[in-house]
């Protein structure tokens, strides 16, 4: 298996912006949990680290990297559908806070695999870079959307507006997945 480092970098970008328009939906999502689940996930976020930083000796490798990124981003997928299938509820804000928080559990391994994958520092230094450009584009293209549907459809119900972004999102994501399976060759 070989990593074609232009889809890689497509799968960065979409990755980040990605995440950069969501950033802001999740105190929306979330609102429903009390305090004290986001303790209990702390938790295991930090227990579940140290298991998977424990594995290092087994899943640094190239198809494992694949394989976790894969599965890093159907969870996402399934977060995004869960969410515009069954709307707001106690359930669905703790059924993706629980998602998220599993995604969250590869964060470091996912950062380390990419400094081996990618030994060279300009290669590290376009991937930060394209992934912060695209956060911040993110950020952005979430702050213009709210603004067009409070403005043009005087939509200013946030959970509506939150709702309506995971249509987007939902198409974020379709592409981060499509290009994570462009930039891994066997």
């Amino acid at each position: 298996m070989v990593i074609n480092t232009r889809e890689f970098l497509k799968y960065k970008f979409f990755n980040s912006l990605f995440l950069g328009i969501s950033v802001g939906s999740i105190f929306t999502l979330y609102a429903p949990l009390e305090p004290s689940i986001y303790s209990l996930g702390g938790i295991f976020l930090a227990l579940a680290m140290l298991f998977v930083a424990k594995l290092y000796y087994k899943i640094l490798n190239l198809k494992a990297f694949f394989l976790i990124s894969l599965l890093v981003e159907v969870i996402i997928l399934l977060a995004v559908l869960y969410f515009l299938l069954f709307n707001y509820s106690y359930t669905t804000a703790l059924l993706i806070y629980l998602g998220y928080q599993f995604t969250f559990v590869f964060g470091s391994y996912l950062v380390r695999a990419e400094t081996i994958f990618f030994p060279k520092a300009q290669l590290l230094t376009m991937i930060d870079v394209i992934k912060q450009k695209s956060y911040l584009l993110g950020m952005l293209c979430a702050y213009g959307f709210y603004k067009a549907l409070e403005y043009f459809l005087q939509m200013s119900d946030k959970q509506d507006q939150v709702y309506l972004i995971h249509f987007p999102l939902l198409a974020c994501e379709l592409f981060t997945i499509y290009f994570l399976l462009k930039a891994f060759r066997k």
